[in-house]
């Protein structure tokens, strides 16, 4: 069976011939097979039945031709297992039954069980092992992003609640980190076990801190999430989400491979930032989607330029995709992503030959 690996030598800064693609949220409601599925099913209905999460997952692999699939599940699904009621309420998100506010709220969340609990996720995981021609990319949500959602009881813009417990009462805010990160490393483990060619840690509020506080109160967190994956040869992947460009910086020393950027610092600027040591992954606008092709692929261009100014490089979007994005148009991108790179390697080996 034929392999498409360019993602993965992406992730480790090998050459590719064109450059690899995937979207997030690439499975999602822009498409009209996906909404139809929706109409009968929940999101965590869908999670919860291994051949339909797997099919989800497939959907968008045969119809864009994107060089990695990301598993069809949410950042929430594993918190059931510590003991957290939650529902995913249609245009608001997760909403928490029981928010997470004392330390005794803390101390009863149990440890994850994978097996016992989210057996459904890793069978989806093992079908999708066996079917796919490219990498199954897998996902967490990082621990400030869920504790901003168990805290506040519901996403929030402010994160007045979750702030308040950083400050005011940093024991309780440890040790729910210390919970979270075990939550995160166990799943994670539990993924690749199951056949997860690369694993993705999703932190999607994080922008909303100042860099000394995400240094104080989350960047040791992360980093023990990616020290205890490191014996692990898949891809790591962290996205620190939108707004996250000053955070940057600070990420040096983490164990990951692969750092996710949103679209408001430029990729030269971003691997500046990272110190060069990292592949790097993003960052078009999703919004641009609602532009006319032409502008589509001047800003694509753009992005691409920029990102094979070095090896270790896959175009992404800076967030994930939005429902009113265009199926044909994305896949009219994908085709114009891999057919300019392709064209940008193969003169840059030509000019790499002359010289």
């Amino acid at each position: 069976m034929s392999y498409n690996d360019a993602f993965i030598r992406a992730c480790r800064r090998q050459p590719v011939d064109r450059l690899p693609v995937w979207y997030m949220r690439q499975a999602g409601r822009y498409d009209p097979e996906y909404r139809k599925i929706k109409e009968k099913y929940s999101l965590l209905d869908i999670c919860r039945q291994p051949e339909l999460a797997a099919e989800v997952t497939l959907m968008p692999v045969r119809k864009l031709g994107v060089d990695a699939a990301i598993l069809y599940s949410d950042i929430m699904n594993p918190v059931a297992s510590l003991g957290i009621d939650f529902d995913i309420v249609a245009n608001v998100g997760p909403v928490i039954g029981n928010p997470i506010r004392t330390a005794e709220d803390v101390s009863r969340l149990r440890p994850i069980d994978v097996e016992g609990d989210l057996s459904h996720i890793l069978e989806t995981i093992r079908i999708l092992d066996r079917e796919l021609k490219v990498p199954l990319i897998t996902f967490a949500g990082a621990p400030f992003t869920i504790a901003s959602y168990l805290i506040e009881g519901r996403p929030s813009k402010s994160y007045i609640r979750t702030k308040e417990m950083m400050y005011g009462a940093p024991d309780i805010w440890f040790a729910l980190m210390d919970k979270l990160g075990d939550m995160v490393i166990t799943y994670l483990k539990a993924q690749i076990a199951a056949g997860a060619k690369a694993v993705q840690l999703f932190d999607s509020w994080v922008g909303a801190l100042a860099p000394r506080d995400f240094r104080h109160y989350v960047l040791p967190v992360i980093t023990r999430i990616f020290r205890e994956l490191s014996d692990c040869p898949q891809p790591k992947i962290y996205f620190p989400g939108v707004c996250s460009g000053e955070l940057l910086e600070h990420l040096r020393g983490i164990e990951a491979d692969v750092v996710g950027l949103d679209w408001r610092v430029p990729i030269r600027e971003g691997r500046r930032r990272l110190g060069g040591k990292f592949a790097v992954q993003g960052n078009l606008d999703p919004y641009v989607l609602t532009a006319p092709m032409p502008v589509i692929e001047s800003h694509a261009r753009a992005v691409i330029d920029e990102g094979m100014e070095s090896p270790g490089y896959i175009f992404n979007l800076g967030h994930g995709l939005f429902p009113e994005a265009s199926l044909d148009k994305l896949k009219a991108l994908t085709e114009f992503i891999h057919r300019y790179s392709e064209e940008a390697a193969s003169r840059l080996r030509s000019a790499k030959g002359a010289s």
